[in-house]
């Protein structure tokens, strides 16, 4: 698909917009890459600070709700971007982590993780707001972690393997 749309640009366009667009695609995996490489770094990191026996027990699969909780506190309370989130949710599914928790701390990151609230909401949208956004979206995480695990465990969908 991608040697398709290429062709199509290159045909409809020309070679100058063709080769502009390459060379942008081509800077930007280069910016990117860095930053991957780094997230990955930061997970392999991860599975080698941590006990294995800690993650299973704190958010593994006998963890029950409070695992849930305790993923969804790790994720309101990470920094960084996709790239350094998702290498360290894999860590934890390699540690002994279960989906539930998985997708309980993915999901707080993205609904109610701080640094977001600080650097780009409060500013924006003043302090009511933000609260009322965190508090209204509070439950997500959790319910999101309940249905994974459900979801898994009626063999909807596979066990995760990291």
């Amino acid at each position: 698909m991608a040697f398709a749309a290429a062709a199509i640009v290159y045909a409809r366009d020309g070679r100058e917009h063709f080769l502009a667009i390459l060379f942008g695609d081509v800077f930007l995996f280069a910016d990117i890459l860095p930053k991957v490489l780094a997230g990955c770094l930061i997970g392999a990191l991860i599975t080698l600070i941590l006990p294995r026996e800690l993650v299973a027990r704190w958010v593994g699969h006998e963890s029950g709700f409070t695992g849930l909780l305790i993923a969804a506190m790790f994720g309101f309370i990470l920094p960084g971007g996709p790239i350094t989130i998702y290498p360290v949710a894999g860590a934890f599914l390699v540690m002994g982590a279960d989906a539930g928790a998985v997708v309980a701390f993915i999901t707080s990151w993205t609904l109610i993780g701080y640094t977001r609230a600080l650097v780009w909401e409060l500013p924006f949208f003043g302090a009511d707001f933000v609260l009322w956004r965190i508090l209204a979206a509070l439950p997500l995480p959790i319910l999101a972690g309940l249905l994974a695990r459900l979801v898994v465990r009626t063999g909807i969908a596979s066990k995760p393997d990291a």
